[in-house]
């Protein structure tokens, strides 16, 4: 009776992993994907008016079949103008940034991921005629699932974060912060194609 229990788990392993393997889903050594962020804002409250918009392609190498290494580029652009049509804020950033990821479970539907990134930023604020530098680290946690064996669906959460801002250099204080991304504000989804 245990040999043919046994077996029977046996066979039921066996045809479970083939199917898994068959589905061509998930991720393995040498796969390339890309994925990124596209937002548009805009807000009017009376006489006042907030805008902006931001772009932020990303792209990733698996280089095992565990562990991706990437890159992105982001573009950001905010105004707002108070009651009297005077603006009261008007600055871009520009993004550079690189960042590496662990999946748990990489060749399933479903894969847990922990990842670390490290960004650069210059912020050009047209307003004080000022140029700010800032370089952040952040440590999140996300998870994939594919709808079919090039598109999943990805949800990160942005976790623990380090930012260190000059405020623009010229003998002026360095900003720290900090910070602990624990509501749901800091949930992020998006669209992962696979090569």
């Amino acid at each position: 009776m245990k040999k043919i229990v046994l077996s029977a788990v046996a066979i039921l392993a066996f045809g479970f992993a083939n199917a898994q393997e068959s589905t061509g889903k998930g991720f393995s050594t040498g796969d390339v994907f890309i994925s990124g962020s596209v937002g548009i804002n805009s807000e009017k409250t009376g006489d006042q008016k907030e805008s902006g918009f931001e772009i932020s392609p990303k792209v990733g190498f698996f280089v095992t079949d565990n562990i991706a290494i990437g890159g992105r580029l982001g573009f950001s652009s905010d105004k707002e103008e108070n009651a009297a049509g005077v603006e009261t804020l008007d600055e871009s950033r520009l993004t550079v940034g690189v960042f590496g990821r662990y999946y748990f479970t990489p060749a399933s539907d479903f894969s847990l991921f922990g990842q670390l990134g490290v960004d650069y930023s210059t912020v050009d604020n047209k307003l004080a005629d000022a140029q700010e530098n800032e370089i952040g680290a952040n440590l999140g946690l996300g998870l994939s699932y594919f709808v079919s064996s090039n598109f999943a669906i990805e949800a990160t959460w942005a976790g623990l974060g380090y930012l260190s801002n000059d405020n623009g250099g010229d003998g002026a204080e360095k900003t720290n912060s900090f910070g602990l991304g624990a509501n749901l504000d800091s949930i992020n989804l998006g669209v992962v194609y696979k090569f």
